[in-house]
């Protein structure tokens, strides 16, 4: 696989060499983070997921996409623990996570965001942090009577939060509350307290829908520093033109099925794809449709 640095031109260098064999849904990955196997969940008489194979590789960016009611969400509730499905397996680094509650997900390295951003508004940014670290020594019922034996992770704790809103630009807002904060800085907060953890993948529900135009740029930095940091991210989103700009591999979604896969170049060419996203105007290039290129196929 190519190198995850980003060039001096400021464009991110695209991760290669993901997939093993043709490029059809469901192809096996070189080393996948991710292996999903016959996943499917109901709804009454609606099949929101029915998902038969997917790979997600590690150290690269994937992007979710499709249309609205395509199963991304459930999807990303299924492999986090947030519901159940009706049937189906995954694996996590190699160990399943079917039947593993929520916070034990977290716990082994697998994060998500929300599309709806969780942020506990009653709570200061600096204790929304907090929150996200794992492992700390003051919520046990006794120890927490023991200030002396929890005091120091405490501190480091809050060094480390420190640390990351200062990375997030959020450092001078770290004593206001939650509720305060505009959209796209929820977004940046929910994103910032999801690496407290220390997490392995991060999966990030539609981390642009809402934000600021002013800070989408920002949202994009973080997200392709996850990478560098050596984080593998999967992330749901409707732009194409970001997609374009930072996955390196692309899934497609449509009725709760994997129709594509590939390399963002690929997929945008796909047919089922412009079709799960333009119907009858399937002759359109999506590269014109979402900006990415003028109509004699020249970058924008």
């Amino acid at each position: 696989m190519s190198s995850n640095a980003l060039p001096t031109s400021g464009r991110p260098v695209k991760t290669v060499g993901l997939h093993i064999g043709e490029i059809v849904p469901g192809v096996a990955k070189v080393d996948p983070i991710i292996v999903a196997d016959k996943i499917t969940r109901t709804f009454g008489g609606l099949k929101a997921v029915d998902v038969e194979h997917l790979e997600i590789p590690r150290g690269a960016i994937t992007a979710l996409i499709g249309p609205n009611g395509a199963g991304k969400t459930t999807l990303f509730n299924l492999l986090t623990g947030f519901d159940k499905p009706d049937t189906g397996t995954w694996m996590f680094e190699g160990r399943s996570l079917s039947g593993v509650p929520a916070f034990r997900v977290s716990r082994r390295g697998l994060v998500r965001t929300f599309q709806l951003t969780k942020a506990l508004g009653l709570l200061t940014v600096m204790e929304n942090m907090k929150l996200g670290a794992r492992r700390q020594l003051g919520e046990f019922p006794l120890l927490n009577l023991i200030p002396w034996v929890w005091r120091g992770q405490d501190n480091a704790i809050q060094e480390r939060a420190h640390e990351i809103l200062t990375r997030f630009k959020l450092d001078a807002k770290s004593a206001d509350y939650a509720a305060g904060l505009s959209g796209g800085q929820r977004k940046l907060l929910e994103m910032a307290r999801a690496l407290m953890s220390d997490p392995t993948l991060v999966m990030l529900d539609e981390p642009m829908a809402g934000v600021n135009p002013a800070l989408t740029q920002s949202l994009l930095d973080h997200i392709l520093d996850l990478k560098t940091q050596g984080m593998t991210v999967l992330f749901v989103e409707h732009d194409m033109q970001m997609v374009s700009h930072i996955a390196d591999w692309v899934v497609v979604m449509a009725e709760g099925r994997v129709v594509a896969e590939g390399p963002p170049d690929i997929v945008m060419k796909n047919p089922a794809v412009i079709d799960a996203y333009l119907g009858a105007h399937i002759d359109v290039d999506l590269g014109v449709v979402t900006g990415r290129v003028n109509e004699k196929g020249e970058q924008l």
